[in-house]
C-alpha cells in the first residue's frame, strides 16, 4: 500500500494547478479539496469543464447547459471565495471525440496553449480507469494537451467512480476541507440531486458522503 504524502510537504507544494472536470459536479466530488487548497495558496490556474453536462436530462440542451454552467460556477465559489478562472471545452455529454479526431486534436492544442499561458505545472483530472467514457476522454485530452503544450506538466488522477487502475508509486493528499464545505458545494448541483428538472440522472446517496481531503495519483507515463 502506497502512503499518500501531504501535498504541502511534497515537491509539488509550489506547483500551479489546473483541475480538469469531465462534467459539472466532478470538480466537487473528486477535487474539491484541491481547488480550495490551491486557491488559498494562490496556486490554482483554473478549472476546465470538458463536457456541457447535457446528457443527464431530457431537458432542452441550451437550457440545461446554461443551468449546469451556473451550478458549476456556484459550486466553485462555495469551495473558495477567491476568483477562479473557469473554462469550458464544450463537448457533448457522453459523446466525446476520440484521439485523432479533428475536434479532439484542436481542443488538445487549445488546452496545451492554456497550459503555457497560465504556467501550469500540474493537472488533476479523472483517471483512465474510470467507468464513464467522458472521464476517460478527459484524461486522454489532458495527456494530449501536455504533449502539445511544450511544457513540463505533471499529470495526476483523482477518483470519482473508483480508484485509478494504473500502477501508481506516488500519491498526494490535500489538507481537509472545513466541515460542510464540500457538501454545500455539491448542493449547488441541484440538477444532479433532485427532481427539479424532471427525470434524469440522480447522484447516489452513497456518493454524497464525501471525504474531507482529496487523494491524487501521479500517472507514471508523465513523470
Amino acid at each position: 500500500m502506497v502512503t499518500a504524502e501531504r501535498l504541502t510537504k511534497s515537491v509539488w507544494s509550489r506547483a500551479r494547478w489546473l483541475v480538469v472536470a469531465p462534467h459539472p459536479d466532478d470538480e466537487t466530488l473528486g477535487a474539491g479539496a484541491l481547488i480550495a487548497e490551491a486557491a488559498a495558496r494562490r496556486r490554482l490556474g483554473g478549472v476546465v469543464y470538458v463536457t456541457d453536462g447535457t446528457g443527464s436530462h431530457a431537458l432542452g440542451t441550451p437550457r440545461l447547459a446554461s443551468i449546469r454552467r451556473l451550478e458549476a460556477r456556484t459550486a466553485v465559489h462555495r469551495l473558495t471565495p477567491r476568483r477562479v478562472a473557469i473554462d469550458r471545452i464544450g463537448w457533448q455529454d457522453a459523446h466525446p471525440p476520440a484521439p485523432g479526431d479533428a475536434r479532439f486534436d484542436r481542443d488538445a492544442g487549445r488546452l496545451g496553449a492554456l497550459l503555457r499561458r497560465r504556467r501550469i505545472d500540474a493537472i488533476a483530472v479523472t483517471g483512465p480507469g474510470e467507468r464513464h467514457c467522458d472521464h476517460v476522454a478527459a484524461f486522454r485530452l489532458a495527456e494530449a494537451a501536455i504533449r502539445r503544450g511544450r511544457r513540463r506538466v505533471a499529470l495526476f488522477a483523482y477518483p470519482v467512480w473508483g480508484e485509478p487502475t494504473v500502477t501508481c508509486r506516488r500519491r498526494l493528499r490535500t489538507g481537509p476541507l472545513a466541515p460542510g464545505v464540500r457538501r454545500r458545494a455539491l448542493a449547488a448541483h441541484r440538477s444532479q440531486l433532485s427532481l427539479a428538472y424532471g427525470d434524469g440522472f440522480r447522484l447516489a446517496r452513497s456518493k454524497r458522503v464525501m471525504p474531507p481531503a482529496d487523494v491524487l495519483f501521479l500517472q507514471e507515463s508523465n513523470r
